[in-house]
């Protein structure tokens, strides 16, 4: 009789805490970024050499604009990628 009374209140106890509402908890986990960095065009001013005409060079910075924004557009698109938040 007495394991009873003993048990009967230790029971409720454990019933209780476990009847308890469970609440989630949302926390921002950081995540490895798995985006490959796209590889640095070679610049056409970089193989000039040395004394080359104004025309030349001209040609040369307007192909070289040309080059880096798509470059930039790149690396912007591979930022965005991992800077995105993850889905649910």
């Amino acid at each position: 009789m007495t394991r009873v009374l003993f048990l009967a209140p230790l029971t409720a106890a454990l019933v209780a805490c476990s009847t308890a509402p469970s609440t989630r908890v949302s926390v921002p986990l950081p995540v490895e970024c798995r985006v490959q960095a796209p590889p640095r065009p070679v610049m056409p001013t970089d193989a000039l050499r040395s004394g080359v005409d104004v025309d030349h060079w001209v040609q040369a910075a307007q192909a070289e604009l040309l080059l880096r924004e798509g470059y930039e557009s790149e690396l912007e698109a591979a930022l965005a990628a991992c800077t995105a938040p993850l889905g649910r």
